[in-house]
């Protein structure tokens, strides 16, 4: 039986990881996020504010899943009948969003958001490039790319993964990456990653109000949790 830890999280309690997220953390390019704070220098106004995106990563691991399975247990029948996701199919589909939540960051610089001023330019080649327009990098194309050449031998070789078979490629379909065609599953479940409510909004707004000390980003989240379902259009 694969032997799993328990984290003690400031919003959720214990978050249960399994031995291949464990192999992730403990990579020296997931223990570098200890030492990027979440919010780069608003500790200088909110003394509080000095939490890091090593914790807001496993926040949004935690916070995905339990959208997941909300989603999973509303709308079983939809998705068997929508996208042929049988019990193996939504096991294989919590794994890799488990995945892409834990990594979503992983290509933060220094300082956050606030040293992003400092990426590369974008070359004209890019798919983004604007002539003038001095577009640089963005953060979720280092993520992407750090999983593929850093962390794919840890995501696709990990003994874990002989009962999934997920590839790099399918954490980085949920995370935007244009170079892979995404399917219909995948395309809902990216919602979960990327989406206008995310897990990685749904996670900071509670865990920067509460670090913070102010209550404008708290709301309640076992009933956004548990209302979540899908909904069809004509």
């Amino acid at each position: 039986m694969a032997k799993k830890k328990k984290i003690r999280d400031v919003v959720y309690g214990f978050v249960v990881l399994d031995e291949q997220e464990c192999a992730i953390i403990d990579h020296p390019a997931f223990q570098r996020l200890r030492r990027i704070r979440q919010l780069s220098l608003t500790d200088m106004v909110y003394p509080g504010a000095t939490h890091t995106r090593f914790e807001h990563s496993i926040g949004v691991l935690q916070m995905a899943t339990d959208m997941f399975d909300c989603i999973v247990a509303n709308n079983r029948q939809d998705l068997d009948e929508a996208y042929s996701l049988d019990d193996s199919g939504i096991r294989n589909a919590r794994k890799t969003v488990r995945l892409a939540a834990l990594l979503h960051d992983i290509g933060h610089a220094p300082f956050s958001h606030s040293g992003e001023d400092l990426m590369p330019l974008l070359p004209p080649d890019h798919r983004r490039y604007v002539e003038g327009a001095n577009k640089r990098y963005e953060h979720e194309e280092y993520s992407i790319a750090i999983i593929k050449e850093v962390f794919r031998p840890l995501i696709e070789d990990h003994p874990l993964n002989r009962n999934f078979r997920i590839k790099a490629e399918d954490v980085t379909a949920l995370l935007g990456d244009p170079s892979v065609r995404i399917d219909a599953p995948s395309l809902l479940w990216k919602e979960l990653i990327s989406g206008q409510i995310d897990a990685d909004r749904a996670d900071y707004l509670l865990r920067d109000s509460l670090h913070l000390g102010i209550s404008y980003g708290l709301y309640d989240r076992s009933r956004l949790i548990n209302c979540l379902t899908l909904g069809k259009s004509e």
